[in-house]
């Protein structure tokens, strides 16, 4: 039996925090001991861990400028300091610091590093790390290197400028069923309007995600007399900077944050459209959730966007990621109710491709095989 370290900084509310989870989930316990260590004690996702998952954390509480104070330490100090324990295999599950600790493993452990997001800048690369260059160096020492998209792994390849022969891309692991099941409780705090297109996104509510542009593009349509309704599902920072925008304009009605919910599945569920308006995005889990449960998607052109939806659009729209390509493609998809029809008999189609079983296995053989 292998026993393997999975190392995050926390399990707050997040896809990748909240796909790790349903990883560990999933994974063989006959094959292997798993234990998941978090820096910091906090965060929505611990709850759903099951019960004979290790769990270790370093700190109680999450602090400021630990990032910083990580970075006047060796890795090999952070590992021996912060994780302490010997394993046959240690992952990094999110870029920067946990990956910079993990690749001062003094043991004779296989080392891997999952890579979530776009490191398009020497900045992104570098985060987590005293520099590039140490970044360079500390990638170089893992055994594997996990993309979680075609687009992650390409960039990361022309950062890293590390070869590609141990550079692969694995699709995040959802639990389809439970998703499909909680998808079809009942809504008993919304009221959707069935004479209008009702338009949901879930995410955090930060400048990445881009809500502040689909409330521009809100207004355009709607002053054009495109009537539809967008919900969010989640909480951020730029919440209460979009809300004032909203009441500026009188939109307050038809733009909602519904704030952050145990089951967003069963109010993706009941809205016609999902958006995704992110400036960039890693491999958004919220998209292919939406694909589960059957809620058709129009997505900018970020990593994974294509791979989710298709090169030619054919299982849902990819528009430019910019604030005029998501009002061309909104209206497009008000205006022509047989697109979006289309779109919603499609979707599903494409949600058995990453289907939980299907991504656990993949897993699984890329451990087997270290």
């Amino acid at each position: 039996m292998k026993k393997i370290l999975f190392f995050i900084p926390n399990l707050m509310h997040g896809g990748a925090e909240k796909v790790l989870v349903n990883l560990v989930n999933n994974l063989d316990r006959d094959k292997y001991n798993i234990t998941l260590q978090t820096i910091f004690d906090v965060g929505v996702n611990k709850q759903y861990l099951k019960e004979d998952i290790n769990y270790k954390y370093v700190f109680k509480k999450l602090f400021r400028g630990s990032t910083t104070i990580f970075k006047l330490f060796s890795p090999e100090f952070l590992y021996r300091y912060l994780i302490k324990d010997e394993y046959d295999i240690v992952i990094s599950y999110l870029e920067g610091p946990t990956a910079r600790i993990i690749s001062g493993c003094p043991y004779d452990s296989k080392k891997i590093s999952w890579i979530h997001i776009e490191m398009n800048d020497e900045g992104k690369f570098a985060v987590g790390f005293r520099n590039s260059e140490e970044a360079k160096k500390c990638y170089g020492k893992f055994d594997e290197i996990i993309c979680v998209s075609n687009t992650v792994k390409q960039i990361f390849l022309e950062a890293s400028g590390l070869k590609e022969y141990n550079v692969e891309v694995l699709y995040n692991t959802n639990e389809t069923e439970k998703i499909v099941e909680k998808s079809k409780e009942e809504v008993d705090d919304v009221v959707f309007d069935e004479n209008i297109v009702n338009i949901c996104s879930v995410g955090k509510i930060t400048r990445t995600k881009g809500y502040d542009r689909l409330a521009r593009v809100h207004k355009k349509l709607m002053e054009e007399g495109l009537n539809h309704h967008i919900y969010i599902l989640g909480i951020g920072e730029e919440k209460d900077k979009i809300n004032k925008y909203l009441e500026e304009n009188n939109l307050q009605d038809t733009y909602t944050f519904l704030g952050f919910r145990d089951n967003p599945y069963k109010y993706m569920a009941k809205c016609d459209l999902f958006v995704c308006s992110s400036l960039r995005e890693g491999f958004s889990t919220a998209v292919t959730e939406s694909l589960l449960v059957g809620t058709p998607v129009i997505s900018t052109l970020c990593s994974g966007a294509q791979e989710l939806l298709g090169y030619n659009n054919e299982y849902g729209l990819v528009v430019e990621n910019s604030e005029e390509g998501i009002y061309k493609g909104l209206k497009e998809l008000l205006i022509d109710n047989n697109q979006l029809t289309y779109y919603t008999k499609k979707c599903k189609e494409r949600a058995s491709l990453f289907s939980k079983q299907k991504t656990v296995s993949m897993v699984e053989s890329m451990l087997d095989c270290l």
